[in-house]
């Protein structure tokens, strides 16, 4: 998953219409002038001193963030009404640029503030963002339902290839037309006054949903009063759920924590049943039970109020709005291919049910016991057991091979270097937000600074789950700026002294993010609009997952697969056996996340009238399920919807973005092995024709210009094993 939208006007569209927290208007011009000195000593006023821009984490403060909130969106409503009002005739210099120059304070604390509540929250935090929801929201409708500002930029899009223009300046203007007329500029003035009022409410009510999923997360961790019911876990793991109790004031007993998806890591290795199910129903119940983190009343609510805005917009649908501006188009492109996949991905999961119900019959016969039907909370279990006998390797085997920062700097950057010729130094004298965070500087092949790296690798209460990158700085000629960009995985920290050792999915989430940064690093556009990963949502994706496919390139994997203390290269028999595994449990994979991602198009599909009341959310999910066939009993959805964060923020009726970037991920990946691989001249081609341009030109455009023809399905179907029965 990737950052959000970093320019002010972008992330108020973007992130008000997805019903998140979103930049918005406030009332500063009714608070007294603040002291020259509260000016001066607040850090988010003035640009960093620091190299790249970088943030003062160590100077920046949270009672900073209100005021730079207030005085940075009365600056630019200040800006905007300045070139509003602008008595000269509309020209591109003294609206669209003028337009993107605006709002630095307000981008700069946005950057900062979002990042960090992201990262590692707090009360404070919390109670800021919630504040401001509304007001970040109201302060982007003053922008995009400007009408004096909206003629001058209706005005240009009229002329737009009579003004002289580049390329890239032609489709800015483009965009900015586009922008402001979903956000609603041509509607009338009693609709935008509505549209206005939802997205007040949409953003607060996302704010609310975030909180309620990071704070349930952390309640319904679960408690385990003896060492033995854990068997199974590692004596590491066990460490770490002591330290877990410990922290909670349960001496004597062991926390096992939750991630924010359906199923939880430990269900692969716990033997005990019992614990195992309590495990799996405790995430699954998470945002609708009823207590005070309950979230089906919240889904109704935005549901209905982004249905109801579709309809001003003149759409049928939430899900029409927003995929008109995707890569798909419309919701039919989407219905299709996700139809295509589905069965075979449920009859792949369904076979793999029968291999692991096969192992449950004769280890209960051998045990003399009657056997039992396998459970959702049985299957991570019992497919490690196939795995075993299937491939006769087990992921423990594969852990003390994959220490965290080996895998990073020997793994990661080593590919970075061999494709772009990219160097990588750690520096510590940077300031940063929590003490895990690693931080490197980063050098293009000329020995250039090409960017600020930061790598936040580890689990905690104060950060969401899931992982991610982020800019902190946008690259932008305009501007003159360079990226400084981070990671975020979710990897659980050991105890003191003890290693870091990864699982091979956290390891290929590394180099996912990483493709994301690299998206960030290698942006070269002059517009702020265009930088980095500002591109369709379906589209984002792509980049990181191709770069998934170093992981386990054998150049790359010798370089960083090596034992911990023995500093022994995997074996190579090892290394075949992942591979040869690389398709199993696929169709589990595959049916888990296509039921999320088709459960997020039948609520986004449904008109305003149809939307379920509260207490029909869940019973609305399992007979979409159903419908959609992906409601195969022991394979529920990665995420149900009472906590599928992807929705209530920047992917709603978009969760189908990583399965169709990934038909443009296979398709590289065929490109990079037909060519070559792992080169220089593979590296630079696909940096100069996809990775470089950002939002500047057509998404498609740049896929077909990098790879050559349209995009086909059949290499991801044959990478995920839905080709052969």
């Amino acid at each position: 998953m990737t950052r959000p939208i970093a320019c002010a006007l972008a992330l108020a569209i973007a992130t008000g219409l997805s019903g998140a927290a979103a930049p918005a208007a406030h009332a500063a011009d009714k608070k007294p002038a603040m002291s020259t000195a509260a000016t001066q000593s607040n850090p988010l006023f003035a640009d960093s001193p620091l190299p790249l821009k970088y943030p003062q984490f160590d100077k920046i403060k949270d009672s900073d963030f209100a005021p730079a909130f207030d005085r940075g969106m009365a600056d630019q409503l200040k800006e905007v009404e300045a070139i509003a009002n602008n008595p000269e005739p509309p020209t591109f210099e003294n609206t669209i640029v003028a337009m993107e120059k605006s709002g630095q304070i307000f981008n700069r604390s946005l950057a900062v503030f979002f990042n960090l509540t992201g990262a590692d929250t707090n009360d404070t935090r919390e109670k800021l963002q919630s504040d401001y929801a509304a007001k970040f929201s109201a302060h982007g409708d003053a922008i995009a339902l400007n009408p004096k500002l909206f003629a001058r930029i209706k005005s240009l899009h009229e002329r737009r290839n009579d003004l002289g223009l580049d390329a890239e300046g032609v489709r800015l203007v483009e965009r900015y037309y586009t922008d402001f007329v979903r956000s609603g500029a041509n509607l009338s003035e009693t609709q935008k006054a509505r549209v206005k009022t939802i997205n007040a409410e949409l953003a607060t009510l996302g704010t609310k949903f975030s909180q309620n999923v990071l704070a349930e997360v952390n309640a319904s961790a679960v408690v385990v009063d003896t060492k033995a019911e854990l068997a199974g876990l590692s004596d590491e793991q066990i460490s770490a759920a002591a330290e877990a109790a410990k922290a909670r004031k349960l001496e004597g007993k062991y926390v096992i924590a939750l991630l924010n998806t359906t199923g939880q890591p430990a269900l692969a290795q716990l033997e005990n049943r019992a614990l195992r199910e309590r495990l799996y129903k405790a995430s699954i119940v998470r945002g609708s039970r009823g207590n005070e983190f309950d979230n089906t009343s919240i889904i109704s609510q935005v549901l209905k109020l982004r249905a109801e805005r579709a309809k001003i917009m003149g759409y049928p649908n939430h899900a029409a709005y927003v995929l008109e501006d995707e890569t798909a188009r419309n919701p039919e492109a989407v219905n299709a291919m996700l139809g295509k996949l589905a069965p075979a991905a449920v009859a792949n999961a369904k076979r793999e049910a029968v291999d692991m119900q096969a192992v449950i019959d004769a280890e209960q016969k051998a045990k003399g016991q009657p056997s039992f039907k396998l459970e959702p909370w049985d299957w991570a279990f019992y497919a490690e057991k196939v795995r075993q006998a299937r491939y006769n390797f087990d992921e423990s085997q594969l852990k003390p091979y994959f220490e965290m920062k080996n895998v990073l700097e020997n793994g990661v950057f080593f590919a970075a270097n061999k494709l772009y010729g990219l160097t990588f130094k750690q520096r510590t004298d940077l300031p940063v937000y929590h003490p895990d965070v690693l931080v490197y500087d980063v050098f293009d092949a000329d020995g250039k600074q090409l960017s600020i790296f930061l790598a936040d690798m580890y689990a905690r209460s104060s950060k969401r789950g899931g992982a991610w990158m982020n800019e902190y700085v946008s690259q932008s000629k305009l501007t003159g700026n360079l990226p400084v960009v981070a990671n975020h995985l979710n990897i659980p920290k050991p105890p003191a002294g003890q290693p870091t050792l990864m699982t091979w999915d956290e390891v290929t989430t590394t180099f996912h993010e990483f493709g994301h940064a690299l998206h960030g690093m290698f942006s070269n556009v002059t517009y702020p609009r265009f930088s980095g990963t500002n591109v369709p949502r379906d589209f984002v994706e792509y980049p990181s997952q191709v770069n998934e496919m170093w992981a386990d390139w054998p150049e790359v994997l010798a370089n960083y697969a090596k034992h911990y203390q023995t500093g022994a290269p995997m074996p190579k028999e090892l290394l075949d056996k992942v591979l040869a595994a690389s398709k199993f449990n696929q169709g589990f994979a595959t049916t888990e996340y296509l039921g999320a991602a088709m459960l997020d198009q039948s609520f986004h599909q449904l008109p305003a009238d149809k939307i379920p009341a509260a207490k029909d959310v869940i019973p609305f999910e399992v007979a979409a399920l159903k419908a959609n066939g992906t409601d195969f009993y022991a394979v529920p959805p990665r995420y149900r919807t009472a906590y599928f964060s992807h929705i209530m923020g920047g992917y709603s009726a978009g969760y189908y973005a990583y399965i169709w970037s990934e038909v443009l991920d296979a398709e590289s990946v065929e490109w990079f092995k037909e060519n070559g691989g792992l080169s220089r001249k593979n590296g630079d081609w696909f940096r100069a024709k996809l990775l470089s341009r950002g939002g500047s030109e057509d998404a498609i455009t740049t896929f077909k210009q990098f790879r050559g023809r349209d995009p086909q399905i059949e290499p991801l179907l044959k990478r995920r094993g839905l080709t052969t029965p």
